[in-house]
């Protein structure tokens, strides 16, 4: 029986996490540089281009997911851990394939030249402002609220390990072998 998820499913893990620590960062980044110079459309520029790329990624990993069975954790949670794990995880797929997905709409429907990976994107004929702003704030609400929803989740994986001493966090670490259901290695 599996111990730790597969490799491509530790791989896009952590592939997402620094990419979305990138998004976040550049978006923070680009608040401190004044508007119409050229540092902020590069953070622009990357926030878009990670975005995006934490989308596609998303994607790659739900197809992966989908693959592989989930490694069980030992020894085994309540079952209100287990349903509450699931509810999280499913939380955190939705937001992070629907925040790249508003973002690209609201730039769309912006009316503004923007650019993704360097490249000119297309935008509405008809700029759209009234929706460009409802897909703006429904995007940065979602990203707020991200903060928090990645926060639990970090907090969960930390808890289970040093408090309940179980292998949930140690079936995502890249390289580490497997434990039994004793205390953390």
């Amino acid at each position: 029986m599996r111990t730790k998820y597969a490799s491509p499913q530790i791989l896009l893990h952590w592939l997402v996490f620094f990419l979305v620590v990138g998004t976040y960062a550049s978006m923070l980044l680009k608040g401190a540089v004044p508007k119409g110079t050229p540092g902020r459309e590069y953070f622009n520029l990357v926030h878009y281009s990670l975005g995006f790329s934490v989308l596609v990624l998303m994607i790659v990993r739900l197809l992966v997911k989908a693959m592989y069975v989930t490694p069980a954790i030992a020894p085994p949670e309540p079952r209100w851990q287990h349903l509450a794990a699931h509810a999280a995880h499913g939380l955190i797929y939705l937001m992070f394939i629907s925040l790249p997905v508003l973002g690209v709409l609201s730039m769309y429907y912006s009316g503004n030249h923007w650019l993704l990976f360097g490249m000119n994107m297309p935008q509405s004929v008809v700029p759209d402002i009234a929706l460009q702003k409802q897909l703006k704030g429904l995007h940065e609400l979602i990203a707020n609220t991200g903060y928090y929803l990645i926060g639990l989740h970090a907090a969960a994986a930390l808890f289970h390990h040093y408090v309940l001493q179980d292998n949930a966090l140690l079936r995502i670490l890249p390289g580490h072998k497997k434990r039994g259901s004793g205390g953390p290695a």
